[in-house]
């Protein structure tokens, strides 16, 4: 690289959640890689987390640190310790998480304020708008990055400006989304809730995210042109630049292919157990269920799933994400001898699982999913095709965009968002186990349709490898963002 962009530094501050935090150190490991400088702005508890990003660039020889600002969980009302959104003990403590995060302002700029030489750019979270006023403060240039597509994100500006959602008469009315390349419908209560509110509170939150990115010299999103290319294009012509990067997952991959070191370095118990039953059985037959870091579900929709899972007849890893982990579900599993009555058959993980393992085996066939955009990303970029179950956030774009457009995806057939907090007020089921099995027969299906979205996945699989590699778009767009004079 030229000598300038070995004096590049980027100062990125994500927003403290896994979600966001896992495409951030994907990214800075990318522009390190690149000879970038990079420091990320992390809590101590998070950081913690990814320790093993500063063992890699260390002994990649990569320019990545750490700059911890302690988090204001006290101050904020929050209970000690829950410096990630996933520490949360429900979702009625978002709020206070927002809040809290917010108040890393003051702090960041102590910092600054403390150095010699300045970062010569931000690349800060879309969700936290407040570094706007910091970059300028600073006179430091600053672009946003974007955790979602630009299918989301050209859906949601163009609802938004035409008030659309505004002119139907009820929650389940469908309305057509204006100016697209395709018809897309939505009801508003797909919409994710920052949309749907009437509060004056969520519309300043929304106002502020906008202004923040109009302020930006430009937009980072983890996608890939190939992938979304008319919506990238229209979206270009909303924001003053669009670099279209990802996916970071692929990108994470093979860079450290490339200097020859594990991604991982260890191999825990959970990994040990997944990739001995994935060796166990045949080429794209395992059905692979997980639904996030974030999820909140009922128990009574975990027996649902399980037992849907039980009656397809295909061999699964499910994972129970640690929010889900509870009592309750914990003594159905036991009194029902779940676990022994599928042994052979499924796998279930409790927490953790090597995602990205998984759905790159060559046994793993379908991905019973959330719908959040890393996993879509990671399916996408292992040519799996996926079943569709949105639970949160903008998870039904997503989903419009896999079955509708990419059409490797098959819904589940869930038509509205769960409040979060409907699940503290009474169990609530939203597919039940016939839904569960007809959904993973239809997918696994070995007819015209199913052959079509195999091809489809692998097609676009393909297309996403070239992307990353030397000279592909998003490997030239992260050069060029690099060298360009922001």
């Amino acid at each position: 690289m030229a000598s300038q962009t070995n004096q590049q530094h980027f100062l990125l501050i994500p927003l403290m959640s896994q979600s966001h935090l896992i495409p951030f150190t994907e990214m800075a490991k990318l522009f390190a890689s690149n000879g970038v400088t990079v420091t990320i702005v992390l809590t101590p508890l998070n950081a913690a987390r990814f320790n093993m990003v500063i063992d890699q660039a260390k002994s990649s020889n990569l320019k990545i640190q750490f700059q911890l600002l302690p988090f204001p969980c006290v101050e904020a009302g929050l209970p000690k310790g829950c410096e990630n959104m996933d520490t949360l003990p429900s979702p009625k403590y978002q709020p206070l998480f927002f809040a809290a995060c917010n108040m890393l302002k003051e702090p960041l700029e102590n910092w600054l304020s403390g150095l010699e030489k300045l970062p010569s750019c931000i690349v800060s979270d879309i969700c936290l708008p407040w570094t706007s006023n910091v970059a300028s403060k600073f006179n430091i240039p600053r672009v946003v990055f974007h955790a979602i597509s630009c299918f989301t994100l050209l859906c949601s500006h163009n609802i938004s400006l035409s008030k659309v959602h505004e002119k139907v008469d009820s929650m389940s009315t469908p309305f057509v989304v204006p100016d697209l390349p395709d018809t897309i419908e939505f009801t508003k209560a797909q919409l994710p809730e920052v949309m749907k509110q009437d509060s004056k509170a969520w519309k300043g939150a929304i106002d502020q995210f906008k202004e923040s990115e109009l302020s930006a010299q430009g937009i980072l999103v983890n996608t890939f042109e190939e992938l979304e290319k008319v919506y990238v294009r229209g979206y270009e012509k909303v924001a003053k630049k669009v670099w279209c990067i990802g996916p970071l997952s692929l990108h994470d991959r093979l860079t450290f292919n490339k200097f020859g070191k594990d991604d991982k370095g260890f191999i825990d118990d959970s990994e040990t157990k997944c990739l001995k039953f994935l060796i166990s059985n045949k080429a794209c037959s395992v059905i692979y269920a997980c639904f996030g870091s974030l999820s909140f579900i009922p128990t009574s929709q975990l027996k649902e799933l399980a037992l849907g899972l039980e009656a397809s007849n295909h061999p699964f890893i499910w994972v129970i994400g640690k929010n889900d982990c509870s009592i309750e579900l914990e003594k159905w599993l036991k009194e029902e001898n779940f676990e022994e009555r599928t042994k052979g058959k499924g796998v279930i993980v409790k927490g953790w699982a090597p995602q990205v393992e998984i759905l790159s085996h060559p046994s793993t066939g379908g991905f019973l999913s959330h719908c959040g955009w890393n996993s879509t990303m990671e399916a996408i970029s292992s040519g799996v095709p996926m079943i569709t179950w949105p639970m949160f956030a903008e998870q039904f774009f997503n989903e419009k965009l896999i079955v509708q457009v990419l059409k490797i995806g098959v819904r589940i057939g869930v038509e509205a968002f769960v409040d979060p907090m409907e699940i503290y007020k009474g169990e609530k089921v939203l597919v039940k186990k016939e839904d569960v099995k007809r959904a993973i027969e239809n997918l696994m299906e070995n007819g015209v349709e199913g052959e079509q979205r195999r091809n489809k996945a692998k097609e676009i699989k393909d297309m996403a490898y070239k992307a990353v590699e030397d000279g592909g778009s998003s490997d030239s767009n992260c050069k060029l963002f690099i060298q360009e004079k922001l």
